[in-house]
C-alpha cells in the first residue's frame, strides 16, 4: 500500500483521500503515516464517528405497537439518522428472538447482529438482557477505543448507569426509545435523545384518540426562540470568542437533549437559524467553514428595542407617584405584550434585563434594603 503511494501520484489529493478512507480515519495512524511521508502535514483528512448500536429490541418493539397504533417497529429509520451522524461500525440487537420472528427477516437484512436472549424457567428474561446488553457495551468501550459513539435503543431508566458509565469513559451516547414509553430519567442522562416517533419515515398511524391520550401537541415556535437565545447569551458571556452554529447546536443539546428543529418544522439547524435572522433575533455571518456561520444577536436590536420601549411605557404610567418595586413588574408587562419574554432576547433572567434597561439609561434601578426588593422607575 505504502508502495503505491509512493510511486503513483505521491502529492495528488485523489490519492491523499483514497489513503484517508484506508486509514479509516484513525488519527494514530494519520500521523504515522505523515512521519513516512505518505501525507503532507497541511492535508486533513475526514473525521467521522465511528458508532456502536446497541438494541434493546423488546422495548422498542412494543413500545412502537402500544404507542403508535399497532404499527410494526422498522429499523430503517434509525439507520438512515445514525448514518447522518457516521460510520456504524457494530450493530447488534437484543431480545428472545422466538417472540419475533417476523422482525428477525429485517433485522439481519440491516446487517444487525441478533444477540439471543432465550426464556429459561426460574429466570427473568428482561434482567438477563438488559446486563448482557450493557456487559458487552462496557466491553467494547474498553477494547475499540476507537469508537467514539454509542447508541443505545431503549426507553428503560435501567440503562441511565451505563450511561453516565459511557460518558466517564468519554464516550459521547445518543439514546433512541418510544416518546411515551421513555422514562424521563433517561434523555436527559445522553448526550443527545431521538425519538423514534419524530424520526423521519416513521408513520406513527395513529388515530386521533391516540394522539391526545398520550398529550402529543404542537410545539411551541417561541420555545425555541428562547432555546437558542438564552443558549447563544450564555455562550458569548462565557467569553469564548465567536460562536458557531455547530458549537450552538452542541451547547443546544446538552441543555435539552430532545431538541430536534424537525418538531418546529425546519429541514436542518441552518434553516432555523436563517428563520431566526430574518425575524431579527439572530445574524449570521460568515465563519471559518463553509456551512457553519458565526452566529450573534441581531446588530440592528429591533426586537430588544422594542422591549425596552415597552418596560419604559409600563414604568411611565405607574411611576407618576414615585418608584416601585420590580416584583410584579413583569406581569405588568405580559398584561400588555402577552408574549414577552426577556429570554428571547438572550437575557438570562428578568433582572438581568433591568439592569440593561438602566445601563442604557431608560430606567432608574436601586436596591431598597427594607423593601428586600430592587426599585425601579422611568426616566
Amino acid at each position: 500500500m505504502e508502495g503505491v503511494f509512493r510511486g503513483r501520484a505521491r502529492n495528488s489529493v485523489d490519492s491523499q483521500f483514497a489513503m484517508c478512507v484506508q486509514l479509516d480515519s484513525d488519527p494514530a495512524r494519520v500521523k504515522l503515516h505523515r512521519a513516512r511521508g505518505l501525507l503532507p502535514t497541511t492535508f486533513t483528512c475526514m473525521e467521522e464517528e465511528r458508532i456502536a448500536l446497541f438494541v434493546d429490541f423488546e422495548n422498542l418493539a412494543i413500545g412502537a405497537r402500544e404507542a403508535l397504533g399497532g404499527m410494526a417497529f422498522e429499523f430503517e429509520p434509525i439507520g438512515n439518522a445514525l448514518a447522518e451522524r457516521g460510520r456504524v461500525v457494530s450493530r447488534k440487537a437484543y431480545a428472545d428472538w422466538s417472540m419475533f420472528a417476523d422482525a428477525r427477516q429485517s433485522m439481519t437484512r440491516a446487517h444487525i447482529e441478533l444477540i439471543e436472549i432465550p426464556q429459561r424457567v426460574g429466570a427473568t428474561r428482561k434482567n438477563a438482557a438488559d446486563i448482557k446488553m450493557a456487559v458487552d457495551a462496557i466491553e467494547l468501550a474498553f477494547e475499540r477505543d476507537y469508537v467514539t459513539t454509542f447508541v443505545i435503543c431503549t426507553g428503560d431508566s435501567d440503562f441511565t448507569p451505563l450511561v453516565h458509565k459511557l460518558r466517564e469513559l468519554n464516550k459521547k451516547v445518543i439514546g433512541v426509545g418510544i416518546k411515551s414509553s421513555t422514562s424521563k430519567l433517561l434523555p436527559p442522562a445522553c448526550d443527545e435523545f431521538l425519538f423514534y416517533d419524530n424520526l423521519p419515515g416513521v408513520d406513527s398511524r395513529r388515530s386521533d384518540e391516540a394522539k391526545t391520550d398520550n398529550g402529543d401537541e404542537a410545539p411551541d415556535a417561541s420555545n425555541v426562540e428562547s432555546l437558542i437565545t438564552t443558549t447563544l447569551g450564555g455562550l458569548l458571556r462565557s467569553g469564548q470568542g465567536e460562536v458557531l452554529a455547530s458549537s450552538l447546536k452542541r451547547a443546544v443539546l446538552r441543555k435539552d437533549s430532545t431538541f430536534s428543529e424537525a418538531d418546529y418544522g425546519f429541514r436542518a439547524f441552518g434553516e432555523l437559524l436563517r428563520h431566526l435572522e430574518s425575524q431579527d433575533v439572530i445574524e449570521l455571518t460568515d465563519g471559518p467553514g463553509r456551512g457553519d456561520p458565526v452566529v450573534q444577536f441581531s446588530s440592528s436590536g429591533g426586537s430588544e428595542q422594542e422591549a425596552f420601549k415597552l418596560l419604559h411605557e409600563v414604568l411611565a404610567q405607574r411611576t407618576a407617584d414615585g418608584p416601585i418595586v420590580m416584583s410584579g413588574l413583569k406581569n405588568q408587562l405580559r398584561k400588555k405584550q402577552p408574549d414577552f419574554s426577556e429570554k428571547k432576547l438572550g437575557y438570562g433572567g428578568f433582572l438581568q434585563f433591568c439592569k440593561a434597561a438602566a445601563t442604557r439609561g431608560l430606567i432608574d434601578l436601586e436596591w431598597d434594603e427594607e423593601a428586600g426588593d430592587y426599585r425601579v422607575s422611568a426616566k
